[in-house]
């Protein structure tokens, strides 16, 4: 359904839908204004606390610190070097560094110097970081020289954070001149896209004020906090992880990867640390949260967002949980609430209420409130909708529409395509989604992007990819593949396609092989009909090599269970087959209690395969059997 703005408004504010309960619930809800200064941008409010407190510690990374004197510092040399190569106002900046303090640098730096800043993730394949930088046309990418040749840096000025270091420490650490309004543009972050191709959100420095002093409000941060950064560079929370902290004068401590892949260990490493104020995306943070913590922790909050949070914490927890929802487009949070400790609900977490200057609608099809409990799409307005996608004017229109409830005539209203209701007690609920985007992990993927990319197999002649969640909690995709007449293929082989392209994130964990995707009378694709995954309809890796070893079953046992497969080949990748980092913890944590040895949490990483995991164990038994005494090793036997 597309309308136009006139008929929009018309329909929307017409005298006998004003009267409506509909219209009014919401006049309620969204009583959300808050006065907040827009007369300075985030990296002016960094430079005066580096001014107020040099000495502060600003990031920790390990065993490195940056105090809030070095890193105002580095950034403004960054800042100073980037005007010289003509970066304004508005001037795209990309940045492709993995989580270090020289990705803050760099985000800061090219604030400092006007411009706009697009985060790539270094570990996303070399075509689509292409395809990103191709899109955006940056002036400069800030990288480490080793990337630099996997990406396209034709009529592109490069400084490589690394090898360039003594040509910027020549520059001066004096602040730049302000050269930012709060209506120009901060960021812009790629997220999936339905034509097949990632699409760039754009945010203003307006609309991350409103985040950052919204934020510093709702969780009463201060200097002497101590905050965490763990996302990718190029997801959104990053930046939600570090300006609300750094503007405040508080410090941001990065996760390091091993740490932040394992419950336990990430659970200690918050303690040891006293951190007070942590987000995690809401697979990682279900997991943490089940965990017993000590009493004394200095965690006030733990965040959680980016998925739908199935489990209500325990009431011994010792921090509060807080749900959030919200997407790039309208600033990284639009809505957040208290989860409270409860055991008897047949109802999900809620997803709180708008946060300040944030309104929300639940709409049906003709775009009017609906009524308490009734279901419709969910739209954002107010301060945090951001300026659109960038060269992607239709699909702006059609997604950022004039806002019909506001007075101001320059207002937008997002259209999330996401599915909510308001409950009786004025939370938001989070159904799903109206079309068919697909969350996982924290990520929004558009099927679509991995169909077009599957149709150009010469295998396939078409393909559908939905995610299934057969078993409560375990969502994964799932490709359905009708093949040529006479064409063959095996699974690894469309994995290893996709990978040229996509991220680990957007590629199948099972491709199910159909003689043709099921029709409904209508003549669109059945989705209620496609089959369960089973080991008849699925396609097989190029070679299966079945345990030889009593270690082999009982590893592949485990990590089949986990994949959710019928089978597994010894030599198979367990990432390669759709596992990633969280999986790849409760598959060691499993071993460990079937074996009785302990196992480094990075072997999935060293040893991905269920051979190479076995000999590793077998390696680790062995060294506990010479430990132990005839009795005490017999008894193991």
């Amino acid at each position: 359904m597309h309308m136009n703005r006139n008929e929009i408004t018309k329909n929307a504010l017409n005298p006998a839908l004003l009267a409506d309960e509909g219209l009014q619930q919401f006049s309620v809800l969204n009583d959300t204004y808050k006065e907040y200064s827009r007369n300075r941008c985030v990296q002016d409010l960094v430079a005066m606390q580096a001014k107020a407190t040099p000495d502060a510690t600003a990031l920790v990374a390990g065993e490195q610190t940056l105090s809030y004197r070095e890193l105002n510092c580095r950034a403004n040399q960054l800042a100073h070097k980037l005007q010289a190569l003509g970066v304004h106002s508005g001037t795209l900046v990309a940045i492709c560094v993995e989580r270090c303090p020289d990705l803050v640098v760099g985000l800061l730096g090219i604030l400092k110097a006007g411009g706009a800043y697009v985060p790539l993730d270094p570990t996303y394949p070399s075509d689509r970081l292409s395809f990103m930088l191709k899109d955006a046309r940056p002036l400069v990418l800030l990288t480490p020289q080793h990337m630099v040749t996997r990406l396209p840096v034709e009529g592109t000025h490069v400084i490589c954070l690394d090898s360039d270091a003594m040509l910027l420490s020549q520059q001066s650490e004096s602040d730049p001149a302000p050269s930012s309004a709060s209506t120009d543009l901060a960021y812009v972050i790629y997220t999936s896209g339905s034509t097949g191709q990632p699409k760039g959100a754009q945010v203003t420095h307006s609309n991350l004020l409103n985040l950052v002093f919204w934020h510093q409000h709702a969780f009463s941060v201060t200097a002497s906090d101590r905050a965490t950064q763990g996302t990718s560079p190029a997801f959104d929370a990053t930046g939600w992880e570090i300006w609300p902290y750094l503007t405040a004068g508080a410090s941001v401590y990065f996760i390091e990867q091993e740490t932040r892949i394992s419950p336990a260990l990430l659970r200690d490493w918050l303690v040891s640390h006293r951190i007070n104020i942590t987000f995690l995306p809401t697979a990682l943070a279900e997991s943490v949260m089940a965990l017993t913590w000590p009493s004394t922790t200095s965690l006030r909050f733990l965040l959680t967002g980016a998925d739908t949070l199935h489990h209500y914490p325990s009431s011994t927890l010792p921090f509060a949980l807080i749900n959030n929802y919200g997407l790039t487009e309208t600033t990284v949070v639009s809505t957040f609430g208290e989860v409270h400790s409860t055991e008897y609900t047949n109802l999900l977490p809620s997803i709180g209420r708008p946060i300040a200057n944030t309104q929300i609608y639940i709409l049906d099809e003709q775009l009017r409130p609906v009524l308490i409990g009734v279901p419709g799409e969910l739209c954002i307005a107010g301060e945090g909708v951001g300026r659109g996608y960038l060269n992607r004017p239709e699909l702006t229109a059609q997604k950022f529409i004039s806002d019909p409830f506001s007075d101001k005539p320059d207002a937008l209203l997002y259209r999330t395509g996401d599915m909510a209701c308001i409950r009786p007690d004025g939370q938001v609920e989070f159904m799903g989604r109206i079309d068919q985007q697909i969350k996982i992990r924290g990520y929004r993927i558009e099927p679509d992007e991995i169909v077009s990319v599957l149709n150009e197999h010469p295998s396939i002649a078409t393909s559908l990819v939905i995610a299934r969640e057969d078993t409560p909690g375990d969502k994964h995709l799932v490709a359905y593949i009708v093949l040529h007449p006479e064409a063959e293929t095996t699974a690894d082989a469309l994995r290893g396609a996709l990978a040229a392209s996509l991220p680990d994130y957007m590629i199948p964990t099972t491709f199910v092989c159909l003689p043709a995707l099921p029709i409904t009378p209508n003549g669109k694709i059945d989705r209620a009909a496609l089959p369960v995954p089973q080991m008849t309809n699925t396609l097989r890796e190029s070679s299966f090599t079945a345990p030889g070893t009593p270690i082999e079953e009982r590893v592949a046992a485990i990590v089949v269970t986990l994949l959710a497969m019928q089978q597994i080949s010894v030599d198979d990748n367990f990432f390669l087959l759709g596992g990633h980092s969280l999986l790849g913890t409760q598959v060691i944590i499993r071993l460990q209690e079937a074996f009785g040895v302990e196992i480094p949490l990075r072997t999935i990483f060293n040893a991905p395969t269920v051979r190479l995991l076995s000999a590793e164990i077998e390696q680790l038994l062995l060294i506990k059997l010479e430990s132990m005494s005839d009795e005490e090793a017999l008894s193991l036997l």
